[in-house]
Formats: C-alpha cells, sequence, structure tokens
C-alpha cells in the first residue's frame, strides 16, 4: 500500500473531529456503536490510546479509544465541553447520521473552494522552492507563461503573490498546519 492510501490517526487534542468513544453504560441494545467489524489496517494502537479510522458510506470518521476495543461492547461518544465541543459534537452527529443510513450532512468550518486552492498552490510553490526553483520559474509553472511580462518582473503582481505563495508554503511546513485543524479564528471589530 501506497504511503499516500495508508490512513493517517491523529490525536483527538490536534484534531478535534477525532470523537473520542468509550463503552456504553444506559444504551439500549442495537443503539451503540460496535467495532466488531475493524480490520488492522483501521485500527492502530499508540502511547495514549488506540486511534480508529472508520469508513462508513464513503466518508472517514477518526475515533480515538483509553482501552483496546472489545468485541461485543457498544461505545458511546465522550465529548468534553471545551472550546472545541461544537466540532467534536458536529463529528458525532454526522458518525450518527451515516450509521442511520443517512447522508453525513456538511463538516463544520470545512475550508473553501478558494483556500483549497489557494493552499494547493502555496504547497506546490514551496515544492518548487525547495528544489531551488526562481520566483518567476515558480509564477510560469503556478500562472503560465503568458502571464508574466518579459520585463517588469520585479514589480509585477504575480511576482508578489508567488513571494507571498512560498511565504505560506513555508509557514505551514513550520507547524502551520495545525492552524487548518481547529476552527477558524474570527477577527475582532474594533468598536467606536
Amino acid at each position: 500500500m501506497s504511503s499516500l492510501d495508508q490512513p493517517i490517526f491523529w490525536a483527538p487534542e490536534v484534531l478535534p473531529t477525532v470523537i473520542a468513544v468509550g463503552p456504553s453504560r444506559a444504551i439500549a441494545a442495537g443503539n451503540g456503536l460496535s467495532l466488531a467489524h475493524l480490520s488492522t489496517g483501521e485500527i492502530r494502537q499508540a502511547a495514549d490510546g488506540w486511534h480508529v479510522v472508520l469508513r462508513v458510506r464513503e466518508v472517514e470518521h477518526r475515533l480515538w479509544l483509553r482501552q483496546p476495543p472489545v468485541i461485543g461492547e457498544t461505545y458511546a461518544a465522550e465529548m468534553s465541553f471545551d472550546e472545541d465541543f461544537d466540532i467534536r459534537a458536529n463529528a458525532a452527529r454526522r458518525l450518527w447520521r451515516t450509521l442511520r443510513g443517512r447522508a453525513a450532512g456538511p463538516a463544520l468550518y470545512a475550508l473553501s473552494p478558494q483556500r483549497r486552492r489557494r493552499l494547493s498552490m502555496a504547497l506546490r510553490a514551496l515544492d518548487a522552492r525547495v528544489e531551488g526553483n526562481s520566483y518567476r520559474g515558480i509564477a510560469v509553472v503556478l500562472f503560465g507563461g503568458k502571464s508574466i511580462p518579459e520585463r517588469a518582473w520585479k514589480t509585477h503582481d504575480l511576482r508578489n503573490r508567488t513571494i507571498r505563495l512560498v511565504q505560506t508554503g513555508f509557514a505551514l511546513m513550520r507547524g502551520g498546519y495545525r492552524g487548518l485543524l481547529h476552527r477558524p479564528e474570527r477577527k475582532k471589530r474594533k468598536s467606536g
């Protein structure tokens, strides 16, 4: 299996859409989550517990358990009332809906197509810069050769955009990608 095809396991404190689950106590038979059908590629043991990537109706859900899963046990979501509660609750709701045969519904705080495109371009620009390409060479690949002027490159808007994309790529590489895993921060309005 290619490294691109392997599941990625995230800790719940890093990715708020990871649902912490534990044995259910007061749930009627058939209403909890069963993990009896998991394959070894969907579950991993780590120092902090057990991580599960569960694929239901073409939607990937991520779970975390403190203890190893028990065959025959049913599980329920465990959520703390922290700053990411709404993200966790939405992830649990999406899982619940897919287990009931319904559409998962939209992810909370999903990246817009424009933001995805910009981040993709930033990573491509970063890769090219790390390989030693010039800003001009990167711009030719990203925006097309016809968009790049023969002269006046130093003051052209695409040069500035290319530099910003490379800077964004480096920021992502240095840990900025973690900001994408949480709710976007809202800018505070100035009162006055």
